[in-house]
């Protein structure tokens, strides 16, 4: 199996033992080790939904594919994140980017202090919100005017968009790494299909999460399409209706983020190359009916 990056999440340690003053003027430290440590983002929740927090490793199973693999490293720290927000800026969200610059700024309020941003606006074309010289920001308000820039016109190329958020990710210095994607889930201008994207996730270790507007009147939004790429990466998929539910949505995304967990592990059998799948089971041992949500697999041979 190709060596995948594994950055160690010395950061987070350090954040817990440091006060909340210096963690917003000190970068974290980051210690890169290659290995071939399969890293896994993990969210568990009960029945209800609810957020699980403070779970052990002895709580949990990682299966790839079917086969139980021995945890090389876990940690719950709240610990920084790279984060990508992909905003939808065809005429399908006009009417709609005041409430979603308010909901994306309220998220960024709920985030890690030290977590660091970048925008990506589309319609038919892909374009940083950022200025070139600045890949990413821990800035508010450079942020804001980031995602103030975009008038809401023209087609939708989604799958350019979450292609290139992808690729932007890798250059993020954060261990955590996650896409927000604001859209109504419909494609109509991209060069990338589809399954080139689906592909490109596995490739990551980035959990997408999508945020759609419930509109019956739009022939164009496909729901399912977000819904797969969320499946695919760990994230979750939420629709909309209102002001209040984006809110809700931006909230419970910013929770996710800060309350998951990072499950490591190297693969005991390497023979071979292809899609393994990756199943995550949780047992507290006191009959809770947990779910843990993570990414469906990885590639093993030669990256594509």
């Amino acid at each position: 199996m190709a060596a995948l990056r594994y950055t160690a999440l010395l950061a987070g340690l350090l954040v817990a033992a440091a006060s909340a003053s210096s963690q917003q003027r000190d970068e974290p430290p980051v210690l890169s080790i290659r290995t071939d440590l399969v890293s896994l983002p993990v969210t568990v929740a009960d029945r209800d939904g609810a957020l699980v927090p403070g779970l052990r490793q002895k709580d949990f199973t990682v299966f790839d594919n079917g086969e139980p693999q021995t945890i090389e490293f876990f940690s719950s720290e709240d610990a920084a994140a790279t984060i990508g927000l992909l905003i939808d800026s065809s005429g399908s969200m006009r009417g709609r980017r005041n409430d979603v610059i308010a909901a994306a700024e309220a998220f960024v309020a709920m985030c890690h202090p030290l977590d660091e941003f970048f925008t990506l606006n589309f319609n038919e074309a892909v374009w940083p919100g950022l200025p070139s010289h600045l890949p990413f920001t821990e800035d508010a308000g450079q942020l804001r005017t980031a995602l103030a820039t975009a008038p809401a016109q023209g087609l939708t190329a989604l799958y350019d968009a979450v292609s290139q958020g992808l690729a932007h990710l890798r250059q993020g210095a954060r261990d955590r790494k996650a896409l927000v994607v604001v859209s109504d889930g419909g494609d109509n201008a991209s060069r990338v299909t589809l399954g080139d994207v689906v592909e490109r996730a596995r490739l990551g270790d980035a959990a997408i999460y999508s945020v759609t507007f419930f509109d019956p009147d739009n022939r164009d939004g496909r729901r399912h399409v977000l819904k797969t790429l969320t499946r695919e990466s760990g994230g979750q998929a939420f629709t909309v209706k209102n002001s209040e539910d984006l809110m809700g949505a931006f909230a419970q995304i910013a929770r996710e983020i800060r309350s998951g967990y990072t499950i490591g592990f190297v693969p005991s059998d390497i023979a071979g190359s292809g899609f393994r799948s990756i199943r995550v089971v949780v047992d507290t041992g006191d009959h809770r009916q947990l779910t843990a949500r993570t990414r469906a697999g990885y590639y093993a041979g030669p990256l594509r």
